[in-house]
């Protein structure tokens, strides 16, 4: 009999050592498993990441290089300070050209903004209203950036179809002290 007690015992024993072995043993072993796998989808998450980086870079790059190209553009439409009268006269030879009477043209209060500057001209046109409509078309196409914030026309009573025109014109220009 003290053979089946020392086997009851040890069995018991073992089955305790197998149950406080898997509490403190394989069950922190199996959450620091888990966490080690969570760290190790993390890193290969980052990994793919950097991979892509360098594509990404260079999609960034060429839209860059595409902003510059469009900024190169543009200031090559806006003209240095000193071409005012010169693109003043354009815009007079233009309303000639049209058939446009140019009763006055000037110059107002220039507004500076960062690395512009806005000149706007205030003229006051007569003639009928075809060769007015073909300024505009013309004045459109002019290698400037330009825009017309103001305009007011007015029937003329004394000649049918003729017409009196005063408008602002903006013309921008590359601030020189920038």
């Amino acid at each position: 009999m003290k053979s089946n007690l020392i086997k009851a015992v040890f069995f018991v024993l073992l089955i305790g050592l197998v149950y406080f072995s898997h509490i403190f043993m394989i069950k922190p072993a199996n959450s620091d498993l888990g966490r080690q796998k969570v760290k190790v989808a993390e890193s290969i998450d980052k990994l793919r990441q950097l991979k892509s980086a360098p594509a990404a870079i260079e999609d960034l790059r060429k839209q860059l290089a595409e902003l510059e190209d469009g900024i190169k553009l543009l200031e090559s439409r806006l003209p240095d300070e000193s071409e005012i009268y010169t693109v003043l006269e354009n815009v007079t030879v233009i309303a000639l050209q049209q058939g446009l009477v140019p009763k006055t043209i000037r110059t107002l209060k220039p507004k500076n903004n960062n690395g512009y500057i806005e000149q706007p001209l205030k003229l006051e046109l007569h003639g009928d209203f075809e060769s007015y409509y073909s300024f505009l078309l013309a004045l459109e196409k002019l290698d400037r950036i330009t825009n017309i914030p103001e305009l007011i026309i007015k029937k003329n009573s004394e000649l049918d179809g003729y017409m009196e025109a005063v408008f602002v014109v903006n013309i921008f220009f590359q601030d020189s002290s920038v």
